[in-house]
Order: C-alpha cells, then structure tokens, then sequence
C-alpha cells in the first residue's frame, strides 16, 4: 500500500514539472516574439556654440589711430609690430624734422635783423623769402616798378632790408635749409598715412583669418541604448560624441 501510494505522489511531481517547465518555455518564446531581440533608446542633444567674432570695422579703426593694433586686436601682432615700429620712427622723425626746420627759420630771421638791418617783427614768410633773392628793398621796388606791378611795391619804412652780396648769399643758405625740412615733412606725413593703408589692408586680411579659422562649430552628442540577448541580462549603453 506504501509502495502505490508513494509511486502515486512520484508521478504526480513529474507531470506537475513538466507542465511547469513547458509553460516556462512557451511564455519565454512569447516574450521573445513580441519584444525586439536588440531594443536601443536614442537620446541625442546637440549644442552649437558660435565662437566670438572679430570685428572688421573696429580693427580698421584701430590700425588708423595706431598702425599695429589692428592686428593686435586679431590675435596676430607678430606681423603688427613692424607697422607700431614704423610708425614710431615716422613721428620721431617728423619730429626732428620739424625741429631743425624751426631752428633754421629762428636763425634766418635773426640773420637778417642782425646783417641785413630787418625788423621781422610782422612779417610773414612770403617777406622772408622775397628778401632772399634781392640785395635791397630798392632794387626789388625798381624791378616791380619797371614791371609796372606797382601794387606789389613796398613800403621802404616797414620793410626796409639791405644786404652785402656776401650776407645775402649766406643768408639765402640758411633760409633754403629750413624751407626744405618743411617740404620734407610732407614725406614723412605721406609715408604715415601710407603705414596707416598697409596696416588697415592687413588687420582687415588677419581679422577675416581668425573669423574663417573659428568658424568652426562645436557639438555634442549623447546616444543612450537598452541591449537584450537571450540568454544575457539586459544591459544600458551610452555613447558621447563631440565634434569640434
């Protein structure tokens, strides 16, 4: 009786087993079917960032007020330094130039008050440069006269001068020396300006370099992902990309 009853309770361990473990399998292929055998969530973030531009208009204005600071204001002063060094020794000499110029003029005014008994009180440059190419007033009135420009006659009282012919000749010197310092500062002023061109051309060529050079964009991304196998635990993924 023992025997029968303890096959009975053996038999019915099985079967429950086996039903058991075939609903097992028959539910995990239904899983398998309706959920996807690699299932990724994608969450992607992109961040453009638009790098600070340089600005044309202010580099040119720059390099006007000082040649070189234009391309120092587009990170480029190597080539910008010559036009700051040029610029300096431009003023430095124009300043020279304008002195020794001065200089002469101071020296020739009081060469003819001292030589060629002149006032220079109230006389302009026209006056000091007419005295220079005639002796005495009265040979410049007889010119003027026998030109019959009698308005261009003065009067002997005020702008009375008399020169020896060796005086004028040294005087003449003097008064070339300083009228030709003033016409070289033209130069200088020109070769100024010219720095001042130069200096706008190349800030404007370093500006639209460094524009073009951190034009490019920056990024990033994130891609997050569910990974399913079949006889694995699931498992989570994440990928992060930037692009610069």
């Amino acid at each position: 009786m023992k025997i029968i009853f303890s096959t009975i309770i053996l038999y019915s361990c099985f079967i429950f087993g086996q039903e058991t473990e075939q609903k097992n399998l028959l539910q995990l292929k239904s899983e398998i079917k309706t959920f996807p055998k690699n299932s990724n969530i994608e969450l992607t973030s992109q961040n453009l960032i638009e790098p600070k531009k340089k600005n044309t208009g202010l580099a040119i204005v720059y390099s006007l007020l000082l040649p070189g600071m234009g391309e120092l204001y587009a990170e480029s002063y190597e080539s910008g330094k010559y036009f700051t060094v040029a610029e300096g020794a431009l003023w430095g000499t124009y300043i020279g130039i304008n002195t020794y110029g001065n200089w002469q003029k101071d020296r020739y005014k009081a060469f003819a008050a001292a030589n060629g008994n002149v006032n220079p009180q109230g006389k302009d440059d026209e006056y000091f440069a007419t005295i220079s190419e005639y002796l005495s007033i009265e040979q410049y009135n007889n010119e003027k006269a026998l030109e019959r420009n009698f308005t261009e006659m003065l009067d002997e009282n005020k702008y009375f001068w008399k020169w020896t012919s060796q005086d004028r000749k040294a005087y003449r010197s003097i008064w070339v020396s300083s009228e030709q310092s003033f016409n070289n500062l033209r130069f200088v002023v020109g070769a100024l300006i010219i720095n001042r061109i130069v200096s706008v051309i190349n800030a404007v060529r370093l500006v639209s370099k460094y524009n073009k050079q951190h034009a490019e964009e920056l990024s990033w991304n994130i891609s997050a992902g569910i990974e399913n196998a079949i006889n694995l635990p699931n498992y989570f993924t994440i990928n992060f990309q930037t692009k610069f």
